[in-house]
């Protein structure tokens, strides 16, 4: 069995959204910032975390995720189960046809299903709140006041206001004056 980084990546996504949870909604692209995780892999892990109901959604300016849950009541399996991630050691993905169709499972199928059992006994015994407390005890800080989102990335750019004559006739009129 291999986390790969869809797991690894929900699990450090959560951990964030739980360490700011008193803060209001929120949004991916500041945790994409602060994670290096590309903003569009955190919607597609979002959507499934939300589907899951681990996480809710605002929309709008000032909007993001917060916690479905209380982090206590998350555990690290609940997450890597909503990602889709196959916590599974077995060569036949648990369906016992590890030697074909056949013949059946093959001689080490016990020993994996059982580590696949204590994998998952293992992680379901770690809470969100855990590893954020870890976190806390690690010296992590967060940020008192999170900073305030426009409603665009896009700088603000006023107009120019343009005082020259719009034509021929108008910069006559300007020379005459």
């Amino acid at each position: 069995m291999r986390l790969t980084t869809k797991g690894r990546f929900a699990v450090t996504a959560m951990i964030d959204l739980a360490l700011r949870e008193n803060t209001g909604p929120v949004a991916l692209a500041a945790i994409s910032a602060r994670q290096q995780i590309s903003l569009s892999y955190l919607e597609q892990l979002f959507g499934k975390l939300r589907r899951h109901e681990l996480v809710e959604s605002t929309r709008g300016p000032g909007g993001g995720y917060a916690l479905g849950r209380k982090s206590e009541e998350i555990t690290v399996a609940d997450i890597i189960v909503a990602v889709d991630e196959p916590i599974d050691a077995t060569g036949c993905s648990g369906k016992e046809n590890c030697m074909g169709e056949d013949t059946g499972k093959c001689m080490t199928h016990d020993l994996w299903a059982s580590l696949n059992s204590k994998m998952i006994e293992y992680l379901d015994s770690i809470s969100l709140r855990k590893l954020v407390d870890e976190q806390l005890a690690k010296g992590v800080s967060i940020e008192e006041h999170p900073v305030k989102r426009a409603i665009s990335t896009q700088p603000v750019v006023k107009p120019i206001k343009i005082t020259a004559p719009n034509s021929v006739f108008a910069l006559g009129t300007a020379f005459s004056k």
